[in-house]
Parts: structure tokens; sequence; C-alpha cells
């Protein structure tokens, strides 16, 4: 079965920290771009961050760069997130999303073959 198993949401203040887990079965991990997108109440879906699993390249959005760090563990065929100095806006539903295209984490993600279940980070003010 192809999974995606997200971990590690929470409340945390501004300025915190936080780091999302996303443990990937069922499909060969080094053929897959794997990130994060979040949805917001009534926003749009945004791509956050991703992953080439097989060269560790990574892509950001403008929103979190240098704020946001994202790596994978292929022995333990994980990807993480960490999240540093955290805002209200960072404020959202995170969903770990699996794809073998890297430019379809450039989109609304309606591309995306494979969707994790969400995790909920809320950062207070």
């Amino acid at each position: 079965e192809v999974q995606l198993v997200e971990s590690g949401g929470g409340l945390v203040q501004a300025g915190g920290s936080l780091r999302l887990s996303c443990a990937a079965s069922g499909f060969t991990f080094d053929d897959y771009a794997i990130g994060w997108f979040r949805q917001a109440p009534g926003e749009v879906r945004e791509g956050v961050a991703c992953i080439n699993a097989s060269d560790g390249s990574t892509h950001y959005s403008n929103s979190v760069k240098g704020r946001f760090t994202i790596s994978s563990d292929n022995a333990k065929n994980t990807v993480y997130l960490q999240m540093n100095s955290l805002k209200p806006e960072d404020t959202a539903v995170y969903y770990c999303a699996a794809d073998r295209r890297l430019s379809h984490f450039n989109t609304d993600g309606g591309y995306i073959e494979v969707w994790g279940q969400g995790t909920l980070v809320t950062v207070s003010s």
C-alpha cells in the first residue's frame, strides 16, 4: 500500500520551532520528490518545500526560505521539515506529498500522486 504518514504537528508560540516527519512506504523512495504543502483556512494550498530523494536537491517557497529546512533519511524512507522562527501566518494543515515530477510541487498540488493525511501546525502570537 502506498502511504505517507506525517507526525510532529502541534501548538507553538511565535518564534518557536517544530519538526514534522513524513514516513513513506509502498513505493521506491529514491524515484520520487517528497515535500510539504500547507493550507490555511480559506486559503489556497501552497507548496512549501520539497526534496529530490535521489540527489538531495531542495526547493523552498519564498515564504519559508531561510526559516524551514527539509531533509531526508533515505535509509528510513523518511523526510523531515524543520521549521524555525515560526510566525502566526505559518498556521495551517501541513500535508506531506510525493510525486515523480519535481515540477508538480510548483503547482497547487493538483497533480501530486501521493498525499499524507495532514498534520495541524498552530502558531500563536
